[in-house]
């Protein structure tokens, strides 16, 4: 089994920083993409930024230029940072990961989620 806990999440005001963690801990040989989801009340999960093992990064046109995501591969953790927050960034923010288990194959698992509220 593998366990996502993420950590990082609160209140902010518009025009503040956030920044959230994700580690990762359990049975695998290695973890492969991991990525950044969130959703809103009454909205569809979407995803906000993806990054591969090798450090390719992938955002959603609504977060570029303002969150960054990163990850630290001794740690098994990946973090977002998020600058320039807007009220409608407000959600609650999931962490995805697709790992390998030897001679298992691979499994992706999502954390609990983190509640990010950015106020006006």
């Amino acid at each position: 089994q593998v366990q996502l806990v993420e950590s990082g999440g609160g209140l902010v005001q518009a025009g503040g920083s956030l920044r959230l963690s994700c580690a990762a801990s359990g049975s695998f040989s290695r973890i492969n993409a991991m990525a950044w989801y969130r959703q809103a009340p009454g909205k569809q999960r979407e995803r906000v930024a993806t990054i591969t093992s090798i450090g390719n990064t992938a955002y959603a046109d609504s977060v570029k230029g303002r969150f960054s995501i990163s990850r630290d591969n001794a740690k098994n953790t990946v973090y977002l940072q998020m600058n320039s927050l807007k009220p409608e960034d407000t959600a609650v923010y999931y962490c995805w990961s697709v790992v390998e288990r030897t001679f298992s194959g691979q499994y992706d698992y999502w954390g609990q989620g983190t509640q990010v509220t950015v106020s006006a």
